[in-house]
């Protein structure tokens, strides 16, 4: 297992960053959150199967066709277990 939080910068906020980041985290089994910051950024918690979370860094960094991805910063953690679904915030 493998937690991981992702900020993501861009044009990331206004554009359904949030819901298209629920979808694929749901599609790629992964539980955790995602929020919007007060600094325009997007803010994500995920945790699952290392190769998910591969995965999931991998589309950050692209992101929905509505968005623009400027950076991400990816930070490991501890997987906690205490997510049971992926949740906006």
């Amino acid at each position: 297992m493998r937690r991981v939080k992702i900020v993501v910068s861009g044009r990331v906020q206004g554009v359904y960053f949030r819901l298209f980041t629920q979808n694929k985290a749901k599609h790629l089994a992964i539980n955790g959150t995602v929020q919007n910051l007060p600094d325009g950024r997007v803010e994500i918690f995920a945790e699952a199967e290392h190769l998910m979370v591969e995965k999931f860094i991998r589309w950050c960094r692209k992101g929905p066709v509505t968005a623009r991805v400027d950076n991400i910063e990816v930070t490991e953690f501890e997987p906690e277990f205490n997510f049971t679904s992926f949740d906006i915030i």
